[in-house]
């Protein structure tokens, strides 16, 4: 024993030296979230950052900034986050314009999403880039957008929730159980009856089912990705030393963790591990794994913090021309093992001292003094890691199924448990990737039909610059081995592949909109909604959305915390609308069109015309609240009479 620890406390040291290598990057911080590939059906295509090529859909796959997605006729897929679920319908494309802390940013040139946002962080924004306009979606709620890939026109249905579309010098409020046309780039809009459910809808409506009814919720953090699968594939026990800890049904025997599944490189993390099974995401990314008497079980971090993604928690063993022996000789070889409880990850690329401790603390517990000790000492002599010592939690395969993303459980090697202890161990393998270990090891498919994702879209953020293929890559990944570039690195390098032809919308300045002009044709009877028992008309139209000219009523003020208030008194919250200008102008008149006249938007009120509009809704309003104190007041005086 005093010889084995000896021989620990060596290769620490070993590992020390080589941290401290990493410690000396510098750059700005990988985002804390990523995307994830949940659900697949039919034909789903793929194509990685920065790459030309499209391969078959993996489940578990993470996504992130530059990945794209087609789901060709009878295909369905689900990109979940923290806190949303995408279920994308047949014959649609979606691109990851940018992913990170603060935006979800997708661009969507065909087809059509189901979009769950079960919660918004403050200062977070959700957005979709369409041919013809963005939308914003501005608070949690259901939503369903489509692209007609014929006319690029947009139809955006609100079941729950509120949303904001962004033209060309237009923006509009979009309120809930309506649907909206758009088409072309000024928000022309055709009226919309009342959105019903289909077949899609329902599909998507019960993926959300399970979030909703997960019972994992209670012992995860909101943010872990995928933690409803737990649920159907095993059960939650209380342990007295780690709490609540998940252990996993039907698994094979001698099952550990780490093993079905293969090693993908993925931007920034670099090697990254991508599970087989249903529930292998959440496992894989978060939290720590213990072995309980041979059986493992997985232990979350806590449920209150927010969760940090990382691309594996494992420790790596072998280096450079690492060997093991087997019966039929040397061969090159990769393993690493789990990370236990309270046992401190050190991410292979670069990170601050605050996201160091953060992917930490938010993935097991574990005293801050330990997590800045291994920050700032990292010549540490005395590392010994829970699992390297359990009976087959080490799993090594030659170096070149790892690199070249193989399922690893056809390519394990029966290596001694004295070789794999005393191995060397490493932050990540300092294995250069091919192309097969960016495509993750998945079989070519066809290109997605021509324009698909050629088609220009509008967006109201501007997303980061078009991300880098690996073979432009390649240089400076061979000079530093297993270490994936920074970005002052990839941003000197230029693209290989074409970028998305992007219209950013200047910034918009929030105004009041004109008064509709009264509609061409005859409209239907304003919808009613309660006001806390008044039951006052919220004064839109039928389809609770602007008029055919652009122009928009102001919203209910009752969205902006102003009840109590007569209408008289009320100053209705002016919505988001035309770009802001360096002089004033005055307000754009429709363009002139080939259809008929009757199809002619009407023209738009002046300042003036709008001004003395709103006043005379204003007498109007009070006078109406006035007629009903009255009336109060008359069945007052009758009840005491009576």
């Amino acid at each position: 024993m005093k010889t084995y620890a000896l021989g620990l406390r060596a290769l620490a040291f070993i590992v020390g030296m080589v941290l401290l290598t990493f410690t000396g990057w510098a750059s700005a911080d990988p985002p804390s979230r990523v995307a994830r590939l949940g659900y697949l059906s039919g034909t789903v295509s793929f194509s990685p950052a920065g790459e030309n090529d499209w391969v078959q859909a993996a489940i578990n796959r993470p996504l992130t900034t530059g990945d794209r997605l087609w789901a060709d006729a009878g295909g369905r897929a689900e990109i979940q986050l923290g806190g949303a679920m995408i279920g994308m319908n047949a014959r649609t494309a979606v691109s990851v314009l940018n992913l990170d802390d603060r935006i979800t940013q997708l661009q969507l040139t065909q087809g059509g999403l189901n979009v769950r946002v079960r919660r918004l962080q403050p200062g977070q924004t959700f957005e979709v880039a369409t041919p013809n306009l963005a939308l914003s979606l501005r608070q949690a709620g259901a939503y369903r957008v489509e692209v007609d890939p014929e006319n690029d026109a947009t139809t955006i249905t609100v079941r729950s929730g509120q949303a904001e579309v962004f033209g060309d010098g237009f923006a509009h409020i979009l309120d809930a159980r309506r649907s909206y046309r758009f088409t072309g780039t000024d928000l022309r809009q055709e009226r919309m009856g009342t959105p019903r459910l289909d077949e899609f809808d329902d599909w998507a409506n019960e993926r959300d089912r399970l979030y909703d009814n997960s019972g994992s919720a209670r012992y995860v953090s909101q943010d872990v990705v995928g933690y409803q699968d737990l649920d159907a594939h095993g059960n939650w026990h209380v342990d007295a030393t780690y709490g609540n800890v998940w252990f996993p049904a039907r698994v094979s025997l001698g099952w550990v963790p780490y093993r079905d599944g293969h090693w993908s490189w993925i931007h920034p993390w670099g090697w990254t591990w991508v599970d087989d099974a249903p529930w292998g995401f959440a496992v894989s990314h978060y939290g720590r794994w213990a072995s309980f008497g041979g059986q493992w079980g997985w232990v979350p971090g806590p449920s209150r913090a927010n969760a940090y993604y990382a691309p594996a928690l494992v420790v790596f063993i072998g280096g450079s021309n690492f060997q093991l022996t087997i019966s039929s000789g040397a061969i090159n070889a990769v393993g690493w093992f789990p990370l236990g409880p309270r046992e401190v990850y050190r991410p292979a690329y670069p990170v601050s001292r605050s996201y160091f401790q953060n992917i930490n603390v938010s993935n097991t517990v574990v005293n801050n003094t330990v997590v800045n000790n291994y920050y700032n000492n990292t010549n540490v002599t005395n590392i010994v890691y829970a699992n390297q010592g359990v009976q087959g939690a080490v799993v090594a395969v030659p170096t070149t199924s790892f690199v070249q993303s193989q399922p690893v459980s056809r390519a394990v090697l029966s290596a001694s448990r004295a070789q794999l202890v005393n191995a060397p161990l490493a932050i990540a393998p300092p294995l250069v990737p091919t192309d097969l270990s960016v495509r993750g090891g998945a079989a070519q498919r066809d290109r997605p039909p021509g324009r698909v994702f050629e088609r220009p879209v509008v967006a109201r953020s501007a997303p980061p610059a078009a991300p880098v293929g690996l073979a432009a890559q390649q240089p400076q990944l061979a000079a530093q081995p297993g270490r994936p570039l920074d970005d002052s690195a990839r941003k000197e390098i230029k693209p290989s592949a074409p970028a998305p032809v992007i219209k950013v919308l200047p910034p918009t300045q929030a105004v009041r909109l004109p008064t509709p002009a009264p509609a061409a044709e005859p409209m239907a009877a304003p919808s009613v909604r309660p006001d806390n028992a008044r039951g006052r008309s919220n004064e839109r139209g039928a389809n609770g959305a602007p008029d055919r000219a652009g122009a928009a009523t102001p919203p209910d003020p009752t969205a902006t915390g102003q009840q109590g208030r007569s209408p008289a008194q009320v100053q209705p919250a002016p919505p988001p609308m035309p770009t802001q200008r360096a002089r004033p102008e005055p307000a754009p008149v429709a363009p002139s069109r080939s259809e008929p006249d009757a199809a002619v938007p009407a023209p738009r009120p002046t300042t003036a015309q709008s001004e003395a509009q709103q006043r005379a809704r204003e007498r109007e309003a009070a006078a109406r609240e006035r007629q009903r104190g009255k009336d109060e007041g008359d069945e007052g005086k009758r009840g005491r009479k009576e």
